[in-house]
């Protein structure tokens, strides 16, 4: 049988089919998640984080049951999708006694917190539902959310996930070949979310926010995902925003997106355009992304 492609960058051949079919055999009353999670352990099949790629696995022994390569036993269950019925974050009310200041008279008293895993990553939810204008969005991939407090007042959040897999302008940036991209794709972040509270009126806190962030996003990222990231990126609705903040934060703006959407079938505009934006982490930040 010739057999040979690739899924989530390990090469799959006709062994690893045999193989498949002797962990199904030995295994018969076992679930599939049990079966995709023994055959990661056997291949050390795992993420940068070290967790065991799960999912991916058992998406690939689908698609291999799919094309009568092999047969899974019947599911024990249906697990709702979480991403169609998952419930929106709930309500959390804060202070909203307007905040007026200078900036140089605060920032001391300014604390940006990682909050992902927390008590407060529920507040972070419930604010960016409430009040930033594309409301909140369960993260896929890799994420950190930050909540930035003045004392004991929230004033605004920030939200970082997995980078869009393909940026023409960016990708053309940094210098890397579509097989370095597959590889080193997890070294970046990029920024879904940012949000000044309404109430909060304090000129250049957004760009000080930002930069005190690219100072610590990186070591956040290692505590929780076991490896550094040496670049961010975001989009910026042209139509909405000049993005003036992330400019005084010496952000690189790289050019604009098409307006189709990602793998859109017309050539015709059908999103808003954004500003492509990033930020090097490091000096040699093209050789740590570019690193084969």
């Amino acid at each position: 049988m010739e057999l040979n492609f690739t899924c989530s960058g390990r090469n799959i051949t006709a062994k690893d089919v045999e193989h498949i079919k002797e962990v199904i055999a030995q295994n018969p009353d076992k679930s599939r998640r049990f079966l995709s999670q023994e055959l990661c352990r056997q291949w050390n099949w795992r993420q940068p984080n070290g967790v065991l790629r799960d999912m991916v696995c058992r998406g690939l022994m689908l698609k291999l049951e799919r094309e009568g390569l092999i047969t899974l036993p019947p599911r024990k269950f249906v697990p709702k999708n979480p991403f169609i019925e998952r419930r929106q974050p709930a309500f959390i009310d804060v202070d909203k006694t307007p905040v007026e200041a200078e900036l140089k008279s605060i920032k001391q008293d300014i604390e940006l917190c990682q909050v992902k895993r927390t008590k407060s990553e529920k507040l972070y939810n419930s604010l960016i539902n409430e009040h930033h204008y594309l409301k909140y969005v369960y993260p896929i991939g890799e994420n950190l959310k930050y909540i930035a407090m003045l004392e004991d007042r929230p004033v605004a959040c920030v939200g970082w996930t997995s980078p869009p897999w393909y940026i023409g302008k960016r990708d053309r940036f940094i210098g890397w070949s579509a097989e370095v991209r597959k590889k080193n794709l997890h070294l970046m972040a990029y920024q879904t979310r940012f949000l000044i509270l309404p109430w909060v009126r304090v000129p250049h806190l957004a760009s000080f926010l930002l930069g005190l962030n690219a100072r610590i996003i990186s070591s956040d990222w290692e505590k929780v995902y076991n490896h550094p990231v040496y670049y961010l990126e975001t989009f910026v609705d042209k139509e909405r925003f000049k993005g003036t903040c992330y400019k005084a934060a010496n952000w690189i703006y790289l050019g604009d997106t098409t307006g189709r959407g990602k793998l859109a079938p017309t050539s015709k505009k059908t999103k808003s355009i954004k500003a492509v934006l990033g930020y090097p982490l490091c000096g040699d930040f093209r050789e740590k992304l570019c690193e084969g």
